[in-house]
């Protein structure tokens, strides 16, 4: 299940257009949003997909750390998870304090 970052709306994971406020989820869905955060943050210098222990095969197979610009989108092509894909971006920062 994805969440649009603009009305909080919570949408399945097939739907790439919010239906309550139209917009691309693709580009704003939380999960999009916090990635392009972190590729845009210069203390960020790998992005971790986390996936839970009960991940599905796709989700697993995602389940790593990546350069900034080798990231999988989310929610995973393919995941089974009756309730849509778990899975979450983390940051791994470079250096902790400015």
């Amino acid at each position: 299940m994805q969440t649009c970052s603009r009305c909080q709306s919570h949408v399945p994971d097939t739907i790439f257009t919010c239906p309550t406020c139209q917009a691309d989820l693709r580009e704003f869905s939380t999960s999009a949003v916090a990635l392009k955060r972190f590729q845009d943050n210069p203390r960020v210098n790998m992005v971790i997909v986390v996936t839970s222990e009960e991940a599905c095969t796709a989700c697993q197979t995602v389940q790593g750390t990546y350069t900034k610009d080798q990231v999988p989108t989310l929610p995973v092509e393919g995941c089974s998870n009756p309730d849509g894909c778990h899975c979450f971006y983390q940051p791994l920062l470079d250096e902790i304090y400015p």
